[in-house]
């Protein structure tokens, strides 16, 4: 077992100290001829800064102590071995783990005694101190800087950081075109294949609104200072119609048609002639949902948008669904025959006043008043909730009556088969994105959702699909 003086000195510390490595190794031998230590080994690390451990005598010496060769530390200072009080803790926490004891021939440090332990710990809660306040000021700088519109991490692809700023570079065009094929329906996969920006990094790009001009700290967005690549427009066109985590086909009704047997989404399959097809996850383990053709669907979303454009009679009924029970004119008698809540809050009030009168005049006990106080605050209460519920459900009814009055002037001058018709796979899925909420599959007949409209039933024949007598694929010539 080795007695080992862990001796380092940088140029500048020798030049104006005038103490050399030799100094230190000379003083530190006669400590341990002093206190019976044996003979001394002297490792060194001339010319090297104490601001981090990244020292080759250092790591020599910390290799020897975890193999179990060494019986004591010498140093000359504690700084010697670090001048970063949070290392420092941590290298006489290493030694004390092994049983190696540390002493400090300036600052009379000997971890085996009571006095050593003690300033041991006075150290380490300085540099707790030290290491919670430089945290906290790391914390403020970032989010400062945040909030000023600066990048503090690493520079995302398609920027670089030059003078702490970022700059749009040649990938700019690559990340541009990333948000373009989403946009246009392509997966991850096929985008990776037509830009070469791998899968991963792709769905990294399309997450982050660093490309938008902002910038993020602690899960927030600022505004930045750096030049936009895309435009919110752009941006939008990429997520539009998306839940998070599920996956996007190509086929414009892909995760939005459903099975209306087991209300699971149905999956698309496409056959050897490339005929596209919607199938029930649990058809043949217990769901019989024929297949039905993406021409099909298609063809039941144009016809529910020209029917809510043109058809007067199923707007008008659309309105009495909308409108339930016809709500009640203000001042006027409200559901189920109900008196008024006005009406019905001024009679509690005033029996509440009556009470409160024969509890003055000492004509009811106080037990009795208590009893029918109670029971008249719980009736105004009810009261109250109830009328809470009827002004919400009227908001709501209002609200979905509003939106269904927008789509239907929105489509109604719109000749939307022959825009269709005419429409890019882009364009129809920007119609689909914008109106069609979901398909639902029925084995006779099928229910299209447009948002802003109750479901209209389509029926099978009306868009060429046919009865399936054998659970196959239900499809018209």
């Amino acid at each position: 077992m080795l007695t080992v003086a862990y001796c380092r000195v940088s140029t500048e510390e020798q030049a104006d100290e005038g103490f050399s490595i030799n100094g230190q190794a000379d003083r530190l031998r006669a400590y341990a001829e002093l206190h019976d230590l044996g003979p001394v080994t002297v490792i060194e690390d001339p010319g090297r800064s104490g601001k981090d451990l990244l020292r080759p005598g250092l790591q020599q010496l910390l290799a020897m102590v975890e193999a179990g060769h060494v019986a004591n530390v010498l140093v000359w200072r504690l700084d010697r071995l670090s001048r970063n009080l949070g290392d420092l803790i941590l290298l006489a926490d290493t030694f004390g783990q092994v049983g190696v004891p540390l002493h400090s021939f300036t600052e009379k440090l000997d971890l085996s005694s009571a006095t050593g332990r003690m300033f041991y710990n006075i150290l380490g809660s300085f540099a707790q101190f030290y290491r919670e306040q430089l945290s906290e000021n790391v914390r403020m700088g970032t989010q400062q800087a945040a909030k000023q519109g600066r990048w503090m991490n690493r520079p995302k692809t398609g920027y670089d950081l030059i003078n702490g700023q970022l700059i749009p570079n040649a990938d700019a065009e690559r990340v541009r075109q990333v948000f373009r094929l989403r946009a246009d329906g392509l997966s991850h996969r096929e985008i990776e294949d037509r830009t070469g920006i791998k899968y991963s990094t792709a769905i990294a790009i399309l997450k982050s609104r660093i490309y938008l001009g902002e910038v993020l700290h602690n899960g927030t967005w600022y505004p930045g200072i750096h030049e936009a690549i895309i435009t919110p427009a752009e941006y939008e066109a990429a997520h539009r119609g998306r839940v998070p985590g599920r996956r996007r086909g190509r086929d414009l009704l892909s995760g939005r048609v459903r099975c209306g047997l087991c209300g699971k989404l149905m999956a698309v399959e496409i056959l050897g002639d490339r005929r596209c097809l919607y199938r029930c996850w649990h058809r043949g383990t217990g769901c019989g949902q024929p297949q039905r053709t993406n021409k099909g669907l298609h063809r039941a979303v144009v016809l529910a948008l020209r029917l809510l454009g043109r058809d007067e009679g199923l707007q008008e009924a659309i309105r009495r669904q909308l409108s339930g029970v016809p709500r009640r004119e203000a001042g006027g008698p409200s559901r189920g025959g109900r008196k008024h809540p006005g009406e019905a809050l001024g009679a509690l009030s005033e029996r509440r006043r009556r009470l409160l009168e024969l509890y003055y005049r000492e004509q009811i006990t106080g037990e009795l008043f208590a009893e029918e106080e109670r029971r008249l605050a719980d009736q105004i209460e009810a009261i109250r909730a109830a009328a809470s519920e009827d002004r919400e459900r009227d908001s709501v009814a209002a609200s979905v009556s509003v939106q269904f009055e927008a789509l239907a002037a929105a489509i109604r001058d719109l000749d939307i088969s022959n825009v269709w018709a005419a429409a890019t796979e882009a364009e129809r899925r920007v119609i689909v994105d914008e109106m069609v909420e979901y398909v639902t599959v029925f084995p006779d007949h099928l229910e299209v959702k447009v948002a802003g409209a109750p479901r209209i039933n389509v029926t099978l024949q009306e868009v060429g699909l046919k009865v399936s007598e054998n659970g196959g694929v239900g499809e018209g010539t």
